[in-house]
């Protein structure tokens, strides 16, 4: 029988985007301690409770329709590192949408784009994948397709600082020498420059 990993668990905060919550762990020896972690999730959907790997967000490799040997990303700034990061487009997915769903609505918003999905290559590259389990339950779920259209500061929150960028492979390659990258972003970059114009989703494959 596996040993018991904690006793309770107890919310910390009431916040509309993101919640602390303590466990009463158990160590591997019997000791008790506490275990910090935060979720955008309401108590009964935690994945702890669920156990489950729904996404509650997506990620974007949007390449460029009229040059696949170009990607869209973005340049936002960051408020916990008080920086810009160079992004690939993202977001929350949004109750009553799916992942491309939200994925077309997400590059609309951020870039004023279109965004039409790629559905060929396997399933598995597009199922719900966690982000940083050591301290949040968050998971999030990668989206393929190509962008198009002109780009627009017109559906971006106040809040969002973003600037819209079509990078090349070389452009891409000093971004992953210089600047400041997600890691997912970074893992998709890495794909990208791997990538063949006349095939640009065969690693999906």
């Amino acid at each position: 029988m596996e040993k018991k990993k904690y006793t309770d668990l107890h919310r910390l905060q009431e916040n509309p985007f993101l919640n602390m919550y303590q466990l009463d762990a158990v160590s591997y020896s019997g000791k008790p301690f506490d275990y910090y972690f935060v979720s955008r999730n309401k108590e009964e959907k935690l994945k702890i409770n669920t156990h489950r790997i729904d996404a509650e967000g997506i990620v974007i490799y949007p390449l460029w329709k009229e040059d696949p040997e170009k990607l869209v990303m973005i340049r936002q700034y960051r408020y916990p590192v008080g920086d810009y990061i160079y992004e690939l487009p993202a977001g929350l997915i949004d109750q009553g949408e799916n992942a491309e769903q939200a994925a077309v609505r997400e590059m609309k918003e951020e870039t004023g784009f279109e965004f039409e999905v790629y559905t060929g290559g396997k399933e598995m590259y597009r199922r719900a994948f966690f982000l940083a389990p050591s301290f949040a339950d968050e998971a999030g779920q990668s989206v393929f397709g190509y962008a198009s259209g002109k780009t627009t500061k017109e559906f971006q929150e106040d809040s969002e600082y973003i600037e819209v960028l079509l990078v090349d492979k070389n452009e891409a390659e000093r971004i992953l020498s210089e600047e400041r990258v997600t890691v997912r972003c970074a893992y998709l970059l890495m794909q990208f420059l791997h990538m063949k114009k006349e095939a640009p989703f065969a690693f999906l494959d």
